[in-house]
């Protein structure tokens, strides 16, 4: 009987690892465009929620009311992302990855598009600011679908001893998508001055992101269903309602998902997005009045993201040797020792005005930190929830963490810097990095998991 089933699970596996070489450079680029996309879209809206939307969508008698009104737009989408989760984890823990993940990135392109197609409050008053709210909302819908079912097409097509490296695929879409976000608005930039820009400029990442999209389209079309979801179904394993099973028998996992999460969230927002605004802006408008112009800054952010990249790969590698846990905990112990240190790189009575070096140093240490602790995330979080509700355990608890991690962190931190000094961004980046060791700690080591369970 034992050598049945072995002989059964070697045709099932043999057949799997069929797929896996047949659609390896398929599902690199599946699982990477859409997460670069996602990421695109994001970093897109972020920069000119702290740059353009102030001065757009918003009353400009008082700049730093603007500027926060601005941000807290930014904060939609992640509230949209668990609706969002719920409805695509639904689908694709019963329907399959690949179909579910060409609806969420339509999803997400069209809502991306149609805001570099806004109004101004100028022309449309309130009506305008209704519309981002809605489209931004409808952004983060799509947005909750992509990164699970991503991260799901890598893992459950890579080789057991490979998954970490697998999972770093989706992982590294979000340096990619970074890049072409932040070179966009340089070279655009570089060749208009902020009167372009605040007239037209700003929409032209928007409305590019739409050829991203239709390359990421015609990659997913193609892209294979994963082995592990077509043996669930062979087995008759696929369960009528993913996300009442999930927190039914997983709810713990969720929770340890969240948290795992939410610091790599903080402290991205926190590089990208609020030092953007606090080394760039005087103190009266919500900056740290460090001097440096908006084009200087994107550079750094530019040449930092490359460290991103180079730890998510370097971080995944170790998560294969050394497991999961190791890794993070060691990440979250150093972005404790970060948050205490960086402030000191950020305090222009401190550094002085114009301080590339101190600021070159809190952005490539930040972005190391950053690629450690998110590089794993691709392989940990599936890991932690049985197959047949891996779309939805995975994705609930990735866009919780964009609650609990993301949606207020620029608002949050402005707040804070603006009336507690840039000490307080410190102390709350700190927090959140002690509840993510917290929930590490209390994670098994999932690196030899059965995947196909």
């Amino acid at each position: 009987m034992s050598e049945a089933v072995e002989s059964t699970a070697g045709v099932v596996a043999g057949k799997a690892q069929a797929l896996v070489r047949d659609s390896v450079k398929t599902v690199i680029a599946a699982s990477m465009v859409g997460t670069a996309i996602e990421f695109y879209d994001f970093y897109a809206y972020g920069t000119a929620a702290a740059n353009y939307f102030p001065h757009i969508f918003f009353d400009k008698t008082d700049p730093t009311v603007a500027l926060l009104a601005s941000l807290l737009t930014f904060a939609i989408a992640f509230i949209a992302r668990p609706l969002g989760s719920l409805v695509f984890g639904h689908f694709g823990d019963r329907m399959g990855r690949k179909t579910t993940l060409v609806v969420s990135l339509m999803t997400m392109g069209v809502g991306t598009f149609l805001i570099g197609c806004l109004p101004t409050y100028d022309q449309w008053g309130v009506a305008a600011v209704a519309l981002l709210c809605l489209l931004r909302f409808v952004q983060g819908i799509g947005l909750g679908g992509e990164w699970s079912g991503a991260a799901l097409v890598a893992t459950e097509n890579a080789p057991e001893d490979k998954r970490a490296l697998y999972g770093s695929f989706p992982e590294l879409g979000a340096p990619i998508g970074f890049f072409l976000s932040n070179g966009t608005y340089f070279l655009l930039e570089t060749f208009n001055d902020s009167d372009a820009m605040l007239a037209w400029g700003w929409r032209v990442p928007f409305l590019l992101s739409a050829v991203l999209v239709i390359i990421g389209l015609v990659v997913r079309v193609h892209m294979e269903e994963t082995p592990i979801f077509r043996m669930a179904q062979e087995k008759k394993q696929v369960v009528k309602a993913p996300v009442v099973e999930v927190f039914r028998k997983s709810w713990v996992q969720v929770l340890q998902a969240t948290f795992l999460v939410a610091v790599t969230y903080t402290l991205f927002y926190t590089l990208a997005t609020w030092s953007l605004a606090w080394g760039t802006k005087a103190q009266g408008e919500g900056g740290g009045g460090l001097g440096f112009t908006n084009q200087e800054y994107l550079l750094m952010l530019m040449i930092a993201i490359c460290v991103f990249a180079a730890f998510i790969i370097i971080s995944c590698l170790n998560a294969d040797k050394f497991g999961r846990k190791r890794v993070i905990v060691t990440s979250s112990v150093l972005l404790v020792v970060f948050s205490a240190l960086f402030p000191f790189l950020l305090n222009g009575e401190v550094v002085g005005q114009r301080n590339f070096l101190a600021n070159m140093v809190f952005l490539c240490v930040g972005f190391a930190l950053m690629g450690t602790a998110f590089g794993p995330i691709g392989a940990f979080l599936p890991e932690l929830f049985d197959a047949n509700v891996r779309y939805s355990g995975s994705g609930i608890g990735y866009n919780l963490a964009a609650i609990v991690g993301a949606a207020f962190v620029p608002t949050i931190a402005t707040w804070l810097s603006s009336h507690w000094g840039v000490h307080s961004v410190g102390i709350y980046l700190g927090v959140m990095a002690v509840c993510c060791l917290v929930a590490v700690l209390s994670c098994h080591e999932t690196k030899d998991v059965d995947f196909t369970k």
